[in-house]
């Protein structure tokens, strides 16, 4: 079954993210070191929250990966990725893991 990674960076008082360095540098890395085991990853900017609603995320990245197994390889190869994570943001970032539905 395959398995979703999603890093969700929210928005809050005195936060701060860059995202050039996050759509350049940063997903590199994730390619560089995670790419090996991963199906696809994509990164979207917040914009909105609805209609006249700031974005709550600064940016979210989705990861797919063919299986939990490989997921597993993914994160035991992502200590570059994790430690670059203070060169684009100061917001501690939530996971969520899923089962891919659709």
């Amino acid at each position: 079954m395959a398995v979703s990674l999603q890093v969700l960076y929210p928005v809050g008082e005195g936060t701060t993210f860059d995202h050039a360095y996050y759509a350049s540098t940063h997903m590199d890395l994730v390619g560089e070191h995670m790419g090996p085991h991963m199906v696809s990853a994509q990164a979207s900017k917040g914009l909105a929250g609805g209609p006249n609603v700031p974005s709550p995320f600064h940016a979210i990245a989705t990861i797919l990966f063919e299986d939990q197994a490989a997921m597993d390889a993914a994160m035991g190869a992502a200590g570059p990725v994790m430690a670059d994570i203070p060169n684009f943001t100061n917001v501690q970032p939530q996971i969520m893991i899923g089962e891919v539905m659709s």
